[in-house]
Formats: structure tokens, C-alpha cells, sequence
């Protein structure tokens, strides 16, 4: 893994609306008590990173920038065992309370459930 660059650059992120409902649409679907991830398999070379914190769930601004960072961390350190994904984040009340080594083992859970689906779910 000495040759990956293991930066979160623009082209990593989803930014359009027209992104996000397309992961909306017919995602795979994984659940825990700290996060709901949903992923569609895309075509590029590359997985791609969207983040649904609601504020509605998560009350307070500093927890939400918590989440937000420890997952952009973790899915920055292992988006090479995730090729080709659009993965959407949403978080669950239990994560604003969560310490961060907490929320990063069960994103690793997640992260390993996409990389067991890969070959079994059709570009769409």
C-alpha cells in the first residue's frame, strides 16, 4: 500500500444532490448502533465519500464536527479496500456520544461488509 495516496481530495467527496439520490435510490444498506451506511457501486476507478449528519439527531454542532471528522478520517485511511462505491453516512443518536475509537471500529465493520459486497451487487 506504500504507492496510494492517502489524501481526501474534491474528487473523493459527493457534492450534488443528483449524487446523493442516486445512492438514495437502491442502495446497499448496512446498520449498526452508531451508523446507516448506504452504497451504490459506481464506475469510476475510485469510492466516494458523502456525509447526512442530521442535525435533527445529533443536537449540538460540536458533535456533529466529531462524527463528521472521524468518519472522514477513517473512510481517508481505507478507501483502497473499498473501490468503487458511493457511500452515504448517516449517523444514529448514539454516535454523538461515542468516543472516536468506538465509531472508527464499527465504520471498519462497514467498510468490510462493502469490500464482502462488492462482487455480488451490479452496477446500476
Amino acid at each position: 500500500m506504500a504507492d496510494h495516496n492517502f489524501s481526501f481530495s474534491p474528487e473523493l467527496r459527493l457534492k450534488k444532490a443528483e449524487e446523493f439520490q442516486r445512492v438514495f435510490a437502491k442502495p446497499f444498506k448496512t446498520s449498526d448502533k452508531y451508523f446507516t451506511i448506504l452504497a451504490r457501486q459506481n464506475e469510476l476507478t475510485h469510492s466516494r465519500l458523502g456525509l447526512a449528519i442530521a442535525k435533527k439527531y445529533i443536537k449540538r454542532a460540536i458533535d456533529r464536527n466529531k462524527i463528521k471528522r472521524a468518519v472522514r478520517e477513517n473512510f481517508r485511511t481505507h478507501q483502497y479496500q473499498i473501490d468503487h462505491w458511493d457511500i452515504v453516512v448517516l449517523a444514529r443518536p448514539s454516535a454523538a456520544n461515542a468516543e472516536k475509537k468506538t465509531l472508527s471500529a464499527s465504520l471498519i465493520k462497514h467498510w468490510l461488509k462493502l469490500a464482502e459486497r462488492c462482487d455480488s451487487y451490479s452496477y446500476q
